[in-house]
């Protein structure tokens, strides 16, 4: 992937507290990226998916499903399945100084405690995530428990959350495409003024409609 970072003296406002941010953000350096430190060229690839907010690139035999309200028509995550594992990408707002990861992470683990499941911090590929172990009911009316990864990446002025589900949330063979995946995503925050965790807009491709089944 090519990529551009900007100089230091790009960037008169740099304080402590940046470079702290910046520290943290780290394992970002190999991906997944914000759109000002990519090459324009890198988001018209012919490999390269946008949805408005997110930029992504598939891979062989991975599907897109996208989770759309079905009163607004608006796009509200993004679904990638690779055979019996999924993908689920959403993008938030965030303030320019501070990630807001680690307080996001900490109310994801207090509502799976709520719904009577446990959450467990561990270091994985991106810095801290959450294991989850939740109980879930199909449709036959059966309790069992569902294991899902959640992570969550600092960006500059956003926050790209990530689950994995299925049998990529157990087996580190499987999570592989899911991990590459993701490093492969561009976020575009653009400009514009936004709430703290208001979402950000996501699209369908140019040309595409909503099958029934993809809609939330």
């Amino acid at each position: 992937m090519i990529f551009r970072r900007k100089a230091k003296n790009e960037d008169p406002e740099t304080t402590e507290t940046d470079a702290a941010v910046e520290e943290t953000a780290e394992p970002r350096a190999e991906g997944p990226f914000d759109s000002s430190e990519v090459d324009p060229s890198v988001l018209e690839a012919e490999d390269r998916i946008d949805l408005g907010a997110l930029v992504i690139t598939g891979m062989p035999g991975m599907e897109l499903r996208l989770q759309v309200d079905e009163q607004t028509g608006q796009v509200q995550a993004i679904l990638l399945v690779l055979e019996d594992s999924a993908l689920e990408l959403r993008a938030f707002a965030a303030p320019k100084k501070t990630g807001i990861w680690t307080e996001v992470r900490r109310e994801i683990a207090a509502e799976a405690s709520r719904m009577g499941g446990t959450a467990t911090e561990t270091e994985g590929t991106f810095g801290t995530e959450l294991v989850l172990v939740v109980p879930v009911e199909d449709p036959d009316g059966q309790i069992f428990s569902q294991t899902s990864r959640v992570v969550g990446v600092d960006g500059p002025r956003w926050l790209l959350r990530a689950t994995v589900l299925g049998r990529a949330a157990v087996e580190p063979d499987a999570a592989a495409p899911m991990e590459e995946t993701l490093r492969n995503v561009i976020v575009v925050r653009g400009a514009e003024p936004m709430a703290v965790r208001e979402s950000l807009p996501l699209q369908l491709p140019p040309g595409a409609q909503p099958a029934p089944d993809e809609e939330a």
